[in-house]
């Protein structure tokens, strides 16, 4: 995964950036501080002074005053986030076989696409989406982006997650032979209409074709007559799925040219904090994480098929 070369770019490009970002953020923590010793300065003002019409003069420059900070520190989180992303994905693209990557902060996969996928069939009450790139590597196309999905709750009056995480759309030259779904078995429960699906069309359990154990016990693989699970599923990538980090589930589906990965990450990716220190390389290595691994994947089933 490159991961040494990628601590060294975050030492000499990253971390001196969140270095400059988190005295801004330490900034704003004193400029609020400050406006709190104002408001009691006031306060105690009005009760020595009893001068009404002054004091309420000076709470509403103190207000105009907190509004400005607010605002800024607002901005900052929002600009955050697109301004890490952008290094992290200047680093990505001088890798060999990647063409330029496109980033748009606020943009998403659309919902027919992440439907087509076959791996979520749901009609969600909330469909959410940030960051969403494009680019090439070697002759793949692809796109992803941040999803969050939810759904009505049908026992409880909420919403349930049906995906939070990486959601990963690439398109082959050549398509594949055959179609494939590999789910995680403890998500099996929230996905029996998406296998329901599968089956109804020409799809049938190869969980018996499966020799690594290990991977049985954690996925379950779908997929029609005429796919070869060595081209679309190759040893590699399997080994590589069931090393990946054990709070994450991997999704994944391929029909004809088009392939689609779920990662799923509960956390808030590259989300600032404002109370907290965010230089920390942990921080920004999960993210390069979800986006080459998932690339990653891409690639070795292009190779293999």
């Amino acid at each position: 995964m490159q991961l040494d070369q990628f601590r060294i770019y975050y030492n000499h490009t990253i971390h001196p950036e969140l270095v400059r970002l988190d005295r801004k953020r330490q900034r704003f923590i004193r400029l609020l501080l400050f406006a709190v010793l104002l408001f009691v300065g006031v306060i105690v003002f009005e009760i020595k002074v009893r001068i009404f019409v002054l004091s309420l003069f000076l709470l509403l420059i103190l207000g105009v005053y907190i509004s400005f900070v607010i605002y800024r520190m607002r901005k900052f989180i929002r600009e955050f986030k697109p301004h890490v992303v952008r290094l992290v994905l200047d680093f990505i693209d001088d890798q060999p076989l990647f063409g330029e990557l496109q980033y748009k902060a606020r943009e998403k996969i659309p919902f027919r696409r992440f439907l087509s996928s076959g791996i979520f069939s749901t009609v969600p009450a909330v469909y959410e989406g940030e960051d969403y790139i494009t680019g090439r590597i070697g002759d793949i196309e692809f796109e992803m982006c941040e999803l969050l999905v939810r759904e009505f709750s049908r026992v409880r009056a909420r919403l349930d997650d049906v995906f939070k995480g990486i959601f990963i759309h690439a398109v082959f030259r050549h398509p594949a032979n055959g179609k494939l779904l590999v789910l995680p078995k403890d998500a099996m429960p929230q996905l029996i209409e998406s296998i329901r699906d599968f089956v109804a069309n020409g799809g049938q359990c190869l969980d018996d074709h499966i020799q690594n154990e290990q991977f049985k016990e954690r996925f379950t693989v779908y997929g029609t007559r005429d796919a070869r699970l060595s081209a679309l599923l190759p040893e590699e990538l399997r080994a590589f799925i069931l090393d990946y980090r054990q709070e994450s589930d991997i999704y994944l589906s391929i029909i004809g040219q088009h392939v689609f990965v779920a990662i799923t990450n509960e956390k808030d990716i590259l989300e600032p904090r404002i109370l907290q220190s965010n230089v920390s390389f942990e921080l920004v290595r999960e993210f390069y994480e979800d986006i080459y691994s998932g690339l990653f994947m891409v690639r070795a089933i292009d190779v293999s098929h």
